[in-house]
Parts: C-alpha cells; structure tokens; sequence
C-alpha cells in the first residue's frame, strides 16, 4: 500500500515527505543552533549536540519506516473498537502489528537525513568507527526503540478498559517523548535528569545512548543501563498489555468508529 500511495498520487506523497522531513529537521537544527550560539550546552560541544541530533533523527526515522500506521500508536485500534478487524485476518496479531505499518517508500526520507547527519558529526568529532562502534549503535537504537512502543503498549493498555478517554493516550505518550527526548539534559541538576532516565525515558531516548557511543556515559551509569530498562519496560508492557487484551476478548468493546478501515 505504500508503494500504491507513492505511484497513485506521487504529489502528494512527495509533499508529505518532504514536510515531514522539514519537520524533524527544523527541531534539530533548532537545538543545534542554541548550542552553535552558546559554545555548547551543558558541557557538550557543538559537534557532539549535533552528534545527539542524529541519532534523534535515526530513531524518528526508524519509528516512521516501522510505525506509519496505528501498530505503535496501538490505543487507537483498541479505543476505537478496531481490534476486531485484525482478528478476522488470516495472519496472526502479532504479524500485523510489527508490519502494519512499514511503509519502505515513503518513509526512509528521515532515516536518510539521519544517516546524513550522523557521518558530518563523526567526521567532526573525529571519531574512530569499527565494527564494534557500529554494532554497539545499532543495539543502542534497537532498545531505544524497543522503550518507545513498550512504553505505548504499555499506557495503551488502558484502553482496554477506557475506550473514548485513552483513545489517543498512546500517541500523547509518543509526542511527549519527542518534546523531551531532542534537548541535551547535560548541565541539568539531578533531580531533572534522574526522572528522565528512570519515570520517564526521555533521556534515554538520545542524550544518554549519545554520551555512550562517544565514550561519556553520564551520571556514572554503565552503558548497559539502557538495555536493562528497555527489557523492563518490555516485560512490564507485555504482562499488563496481556491482562488488557484478555478483557477486551472477554468483555468486548461497546465502541466502535469506522473511520479508519473500509465499510
């Protein structure tokens, strides 16, 4: 269907592309041009806020390449009555749900930026890549991602019981997480920084994986902490996530908006 979308109105998916590319790029160079104006911001240097940039922008474009659809933003199915639909197909839930919504044609475009902007701030920052530094970035943005739909799966989970108020509360939790996650937290006192490495995950969203990858893990944390939060997370949102899916078979859903799915 993304490949449909792109050749049946080439215009407007070239348009929605591009905004959305502008989009991410105006948040980072935002951030970037506080830190270009003031020598750095919290300790980090320019190169190394830009080196924060750009793994915000690969993990924004990997959640746009694996979550176009509403497979992250999960509450919307489940507020809406939906999941029914996704019941009646002849592949699994959890099939649908980790591809339902790759969109390979359309939504590389931040990914590609990302991927841009990532060789600029190594070559500034002089970094020495291996094989070990790149595998050790692509476990970073594995678990990033992982704590990001665990996270939605898990608030999602109130869905189940609140259709029409936590319709929308998977995407409040996502938008919120991109409002934090973009800033440097280096410099903030700890009763800042502490909340948002533990309550809440913005700061390992890109600051913390940032600092580990260029060898400064903050806070005297180890560079593994990530990971152990992300299996939490996962395991925590699996459990409940079960409990709220077998309500919804037993009870169903006194909801249901068509919009969204064909008639």
């Amino acid at each position: 269907m993304d490949l449909l979308w792109l050749l049946r109105d080439t215009k407007y998916a070239i348009a929605a592309m591009t905004a959305d590319m502008i989009s991410n790029i105006s948040v980072v160079s935002g951030v970037w041009l506080i830190a270009l104006r003031f020598g750095g911001i919290g300790g980090m240097s320019v190169d190394e806020v830009l080196f924060m940039m750009s793994y915000s922008t690969l993990v924004t474009g990997l959640f746009i390449l694996f979550g176009s659809g509403n497979n992250i933003h999960i509450s919307r199915i489940i507020g809406r009555g939906q999941l029914e639909h996704m019941f009646m197909q002849p592949n699994s839930l959890k099939v649908q749900l980790i591809t339902g919504g790759f969109v390979p044609f359309t939504g590389g475009g931040n990914l590609a930026v990302g991927c841009i902007l990532l060789v600029i701030s190594i070559a500034r920052l002089h970094l020495r890549v291996t094989p070990w530094w790149i595998l050790r970035l692509i476990a970073h943005l594995a678990a990033t991602m992982v704590i990001i739909v665990a996270r939605s799966y898990l608030v999602a989970t109130a869905s189940f019981y609140a259709p029409v108020e936590a319709e929308e509360i998977s995407t409040t939790a996502i938008e919120g997480t991109w409002q934090l996650s973009t800033f440097p937290l280096s410099g903030m006192p700890a009763f800042i920084q502490v909340p948002l490495l533990t309550i809440l995950p913005e700061g390992l969203m890109a600051w913390f994986p940032a600092l580990c990858l260029l060898g400064k893990p903050p806070l005297n944390l180890t560079e593994y902490y990530p990971f152990a939060y992300a299996l939490a997370l996962a395991l925590a949102a699996k459990y409940f996530f079960r409990k709220g899916l077998n309500y919804y078979v037993t009870k169903g859903s006194n909801r249901y908006v068509p919009y969204g799915f064909r008639r």
